[in-house]
């Protein structure tokens, strides 16, 4: 816990700092969620082909990025909203498309299942 994921498409595959942005990410969820540095997960995946609307994908006019940060239980909803704000502020500053290239952003916090569970070798 956090279990990070990034879901990330093209045309910013070149205007993302990833890696910037994964440790932003990391220092923030533990500031705000009260997490623990080493227990920052992210999985970073790039999507190279997406879709959005009824545009002709091959356009390549739009990108999609999408975090999802899921926390073990017990945050409050004032936690979460403020994480995901947090989020989505950092994404502004990692990520700067071409003109001409609509950027779609956002995020979610979520408890995690209480079906979850871990381990580490």
């Amino acid at each position: 816990m956090p279990q990070i994921t990034v879901d990330y498409s093209s045309p910013v595959e070149d205007a993302f700092e990833v890696d910037g942005f994964a440790r932003a990410l990391h220092e923030t969820v533990v500031d705000i969620a009260a997490a623990k540095p080493e227990s920052c997960k992210t999985l970073i995946r790039y999507d190279c082909l997406s879709v959005f609307g009824y545009e002709d994908p091959e356009e390549e006019g739009h990108a999609l990025v999408h975090v999802t940060i899921g926390l073990l239980a017990g945050r409050d909803e004032e936690t979460k909203a403020r994480l995901t704000e947090a989020t989505l502020e950092l994404l502004r500053r990692y990520i700067e498309p071409e003109d001409g290239i609509t950027l779609h952003a956002s995020a979610e916090v979520r408890d995690l299942d209480p079906s979850y569970r871990k381990f580490e070798r």
